[in-house]
């Protein structure tokens, strides 16, 4: 029996939704997809150009990045939230997704994205990636606090 499945978010287009209960530290899914250079993303940037700022990267390192549009899963539709239930991890060179808590049937997957940007952090840049997770301490936008 699936574990979860992929539906309409109110968080943003698409999102990863539990069908059971999930226990916490239950590793639920690989961040699956092409591993790539740092300088193959930037060359491959971006997904689509209608929407420049949403890809399917996801960082590894300062080379690699994970480009979920080639080979990628449902774990590429999770979305951030500033109060997550899952977190990534990097275990044995690979990136899994893990609870952080239980969840429960019909609650949506979230991790925090926790972005980086090389500009400098402006209310514009902040604008750009604008957090719609409703949680009650939000920080508004899916850069991270040392980004």
């Amino acid at each position: 029996m699936p574990r979860f499945e992929v539906l309409r978010s109110a968080v943003h287009g698409r999102g990863v939704f539990a069908l059971q209960h999930l226990s916490a530290g239950e590793t639920l899914i690989e961040y699956a997809g092409e591993v790539i250079s740092m300088q193959e993303a930037i060359r491959r940037h971006p997904h689509d150009p209608n929407d420049p700022d949403h890809t399917f990267y996801f960082h590894i390192d300062d080379a690699h990045v994970i480009d979920a549009l080639h080979g990628g899963n449902d774990a590429r539709w999770i979305n951030h939230s500033c109060r997550p239930n899952c977190e990534p991890d990097e275990v044995k060179g690979r990136i899994v997704i893990k609870a952080l808590r239980p969840i429960w049937p019909g609650e949506e997957l979230t991790f925090d994205y926790d972005l980086f940007s090389d500009e400098p952090m402006t209310d514009a840049l902040k604008a750009r990636y604008a957090c719609r997770c409703g949680a009650k301490k939000c920080r508004g936008t899916l850069l991270g606090v040392t980004a």
